[in-house]
Protein backbone atom coordinates (compact mmCIF):
# COMPACT_ATOMS: atom_id res chain seq x y z
CA UNK A 1 0.00 0.00 0.00
CA UNK A 2 1.31 3.38 -1.41
CA UNK A 3 -1.29 5.71 -0.28
CA UNK A 4 -3.99 5.11 2.68
CA UNK A 5 -6.69 7.81 3.43
CA UNK A 6 -7.48 8.14 7.01
CA UNK A 7 -10.48 9.55 8.51
CA UNK A 8 -10.65 11.27 11.62
CA UNK A 9 -12.28 14.25 13.91
CA UNK A 10 -11.33 17.74 13.16
CA UNK A 11 -11.66 17.74 16.69
CA UNK A 12 -9.38 15.97 19.32
CA UNK A 13 -11.56 14.83 21.64
CA UNK A 14 -11.54 14.88 25.34
CA UNK A 15 -9.40 11.93 26.09
CA UNK A 16 -5.31 12.43 25.25
CA UNK A 17 -5.16 8.52 24.10
CA UNK A 18 -6.90 9.34 21.02
CA UNK A 19 -4.35 12.47 20.12
CA UNK A 20 -1.64 9.93 20.90
CA UNK A 21 -2.33 7.06 18.55
CA UNK A 22 -2.57 9.46 15.70
CA UNK A 23 0.99 10.19 16.32
CA UNK A 24 2.19 6.97 16.28
CA UNK A 25 0.12 6.06 13.11
CA UNK A 26 1.67 9.64 11.47
CA UNK A 27 5.20 7.94 12.23
CA UNK A 28 4.38 4.77 11.42
CA UNK A 29 3.54 6.30 7.91
CA UNK A 30 6.29 7.85 7.63
CA UNK A 31 8.66 5.39 8.79
CA UNK A 32 7.25 2.92 5.98
CA UNK A 33 7.02 5.61 3.15
CA UNK A 34 3.00 4.79 3.03
CA UNK A 35 1.76 8.27 1.87
CA UNK A 36 -1.40 9.90 3.96
CA UNK A 37 -4.65 11.29 2.04
CA UNK A 38 -6.66 12.88 4.61
CA UNK A 39 -9.49 16.03 4.01
CA UNK A 40 -6.68 18.41 4.18
CA UNK A 41 -7.16 20.04 7.49
CA UNK A 42 -4.81 21.50 10.19
CA UNK A 43 -7.04 21.18 13.11
CA UNK A 44 -8.01 18.12 15.43
CA UNK A 45 -7.21 14.59 15.09
CA UNK A 46 -6.69 15.27 11.19
CA UNK A 47 -3.79 18.41 12.05
CA UNK A 48 -1.97 16.33 14.36
CA UNK A 49 -1.82 13.28 12.00
CA UNK A 50 -0.73 15.04 8.82
CA UNK A 51 1.99 17.05 11.73
CA UNK A 52 3.61 14.02 12.91
CA UNK A 53 3.79 12.45 9.33
CA UNK A 54 5.25 15.58 8.08
CA UNK A 55 7.74 15.61 11.45
CA UNK A 56 9.03 11.96 9.89
CA UNK A 57 9.42 13.55 6.59
CA UNK A 58 6.55 11.62 5.04
CA UNK A 59 3.95 12.83 2.05
CA UNK A 60 0.79 14.56 2.97
CA UNK A 61 -2.18 14.79 0.56
CA UNK A 62 -5.26 16.83 1.08
CA UNK A 63 -8.21 16.79 -1.06
CA UNK A 64 -10.73 19.36 0.39
CA UNK A 65 -13.95 20.67 -0.88
CA UNK A 66 -13.90 24.17 -1.92
CA UNK A 67 -16.60 25.61 0.60
CA UNK A 68 -14.42 24.54 3.42
CA UNK A 69 -10.76 26.09 2.44
CA UNK A 70 -10.89 28.88 4.49
CA UNK A 71 -7.73 29.92 6.36
CA UNK A 72 -8.67 28.19 9.53
CA UNK A 73 -8.86 25.47 8.50
CA UNK A 74 -6.84 24.11 5.69
CA UNK A 75 -3.48 22.91 6.39
CA UNK A 76 -0.79 25.04 4.52
CA UNK A 77 2.02 23.10 5.27
CA UNK A 78 1.05 19.51 3.27
CA UNK A 79 3.13 17.93 0.23
CA UNK A 80 -0.34 18.37 -2.12
CA UNK A 81 -3.48 19.96 -1.39
CA UNK A 82 -6.43 19.29 -3.96
CA UNK A 83 -9.86 21.62 -3.87
CA UNK A 84 -12.58 19.80 -5.48
CA UNK A 85 -16.20 21.20 -6.04
CA UNK A 86 -18.28 19.22 -3.81
CA UNK A 87 -17.73 16.47 -1.15
CA UNK A 88 -19.10 13.92 -3.36
CA UNK A 89 -16.17 14.87 -5.51
CA UNK A 90 -13.79 14.59 -2.75
CA UNK A 91 -14.96 11.14 -2.36
CA UNK A 92 -14.13 10.05 -5.55
CA UNK A 93 -10.88 11.84 -5.87
CA UNK A 94 -9.76 10.18 -2.31
CA UNK A 95 -10.70 6.72 -3.71
CA UNK A 96 -8.92 7.51 -6.75
CA UNK A 97 -5.66 7.78 -4.80
CA UNK A 98 -5.70 5.59 -2.50
CA UNK A 99 -4.84 2.00 -1.56
CA UNK A 100 -7.01 1.21 1.44
CA UNK A 101 -8.33 3.27 4.27
CA UNK A 102 -8.67 3.76 7.52
CA UNK A 103 -11.02 5.23 10.37
CA UNK A 104 -9.36 6.82 13.76
CA UNK A 105 -11.79 8.44 15.86
CA UNK A 106 -14.40 10.98 14.57
CA UNK A 107 -17.77 11.96 14.00
CA UNK A 108 -20.44 12.01 11.40
CA UNK A 109 -17.91 12.58 8.39
CA UNK A 110 -15.53 9.87 10.01
CA UNK A 111 -18.57 7.61 9.66
CA UNK A 112 -19.82 8.52 6.35
CA UNK A 113 -16.78 7.79 4.31
CA UNK A 114 -15.79 4.71 6.39
CA UNK A 115 -18.99 3.50 5.36
CA UNK A 116 -19.04 4.45 2.16
CA UNK A 117 -15.79 2.74 1.41
CA UNK A 118 -17.19 -0.28 3.09
CA UNK A 119 -20.09 0.02 0.93
CA UNK A 120 -17.90 0.21 -2.29
CA UNK A 121 -16.32 -3.04 -1.45
CA UNK A 122 -19.34 -4.83 -0.44
CA UNK A 123 -20.99 -4.13 -4.29
CA UNK A 124 -17.60 -4.66 -5.78
CA UNK A 125 -16.29 -1.82 -7.33
CA UNK A 126 -13.27 -1.69 -4.81
CA UNK A 127 -11.38 -4.31 -3.60
CA UNK A 128 -9.60 -2.43 -0.65
CA UNK A 129 -8.89 -2.97 2.73
CA UNK A 130 -10.96 -0.85 4.95
CA UNK A 131 -9.80 -0.27 8.73
CA UNK A 132 -10.38 0.99 11.74
CA UNK A 133 -7.67 1.71 14.86
CA UNK A 134 -9.86 1.06 17.90
CA UNK A 135 -8.05 3.16 20.12
CA UNK A 136 -9.43 2.99 23.77
CA UNK A 137 -12.38 1.11 22.64
CA UNK A 138 -14.23 3.94 20.69
CA UNK A 139 -15.53 1.92 17.87
CA UNK A 140 -16.98 -1.01 20.34
CA UNK A 141 -20.52 0.37 20.26
CA UNK A 142 -20.99 0.08 16.07
CA UNK A 143 -18.76 -2.76 15.72
CA UNK A 144 -21.65 -4.73 18.06
CA UNK A 145 -24.01 -2.61 16.07
CA UNK A 146 -22.49 -4.59 12.97
CA UNK A 147 -23.34 -7.76 14.60
CA UNK A 148 -27.02 -6.86 15.34
CA UNK A 149 -27.11 -6.16 11.50
CA UNK A 150 -25.84 -9.39 10.96
CA UNK A 151 -28.56 -11.21 13.50
CA UNK A 152 -31.13 -9.37 12.14
CA UNK A 153 -30.61 -10.38 8.32
CA UNK A 154 -29.36 -6.79 7.27
CA UNK A 155 -25.93 -7.50 6.42
CA UNK A 156 -23.87 -10.58 5.25
CA UNK A 157 -21.04 -11.95 7.98
CA UNK A 158 -19.20 -12.03 4.95
CA UNK A 159 -19.33 -8.53 4.40
CA UNK A 160 -19.11 -7.58 8.54
CA UNK A 161 -15.86 -9.30 8.37
CA UNK A 162 -14.65 -6.96 5.24
CA UNK A 163 -14.11 -4.39 8.74
CA UNK A 164 -10.52 -4.45 9.59
CA UNK A 165 -10.34 -3.74 13.17
CA UNK A 166 -7.56 -3.51 15.78
CA UNK A 167 -6.31 -1.09 18.66
CA UNK A 168 -2.86 -1.35 17.20
CA UNK A 169 -1.09 0.49 14.93
CA UNK A 170 1.20 -2.42 13.77
CA UNK A 171 -1.59 -5.00 13.44
CA UNK A 172 -3.60 -3.01 12.18
CA UNK A 173 -1.53 -2.30 8.92
CA UNK A 174 -0.29 -5.83 8.80
CA UNK A 175 -3.60 -7.12 8.45
CA UNK A 176 -4.38 -4.72 5.59
CA UNK A 177 -1.18 -5.77 3.88
CA UNK A 178 -3.01 -9.13 4.10
CA UNK A 179 -6.89 -8.47 3.20
CA UNK A 180 -7.96 -10.88 0.21
CA UNK A 181 -11.42 -9.11 -0.71
CA UNK A 182 -14.15 -12.04 -0.48
CA UNK A 183 -16.20 -13.11 -4.00
CA UNK A 184 -19.18 -10.90 -4.79
CA UNK A 185 -21.46 -13.50 -5.81
CA UNK A 186 -23.68 -11.79 -9.32
CA UNK A 187 -27.07 -11.40 -9.18
CA UNK A 188 -28.81 -12.02 -12.50
CA UNK A 189 -32.30 -9.96 -12.94
CA UNK A 190 -34.53 -9.81 -15.54
CA UNK A 191 -36.67 -6.78 -16.49
CA UNK A 192 -40.28 -7.03 -15.65
CA UNK A 193 -42.64 -4.63 -18.09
Amino acid sequence: MKKIAVFCGASLGFNEVYKNDAIKLGAYFAKQNIGLVYGGGKMGMMGVLADSILKGKGKVIGVIPGLLRHEEVIHSEITEMIVTKTMSKRKVKISKLVDGYIALPGGFGTLDEIFEALTLSQLGIEQKPVGILNTNGFFNHLIKQLDVMVTEGYLKQSNSDMLIVSDSVEELITKMYQYKAPKITEVTSKVVR
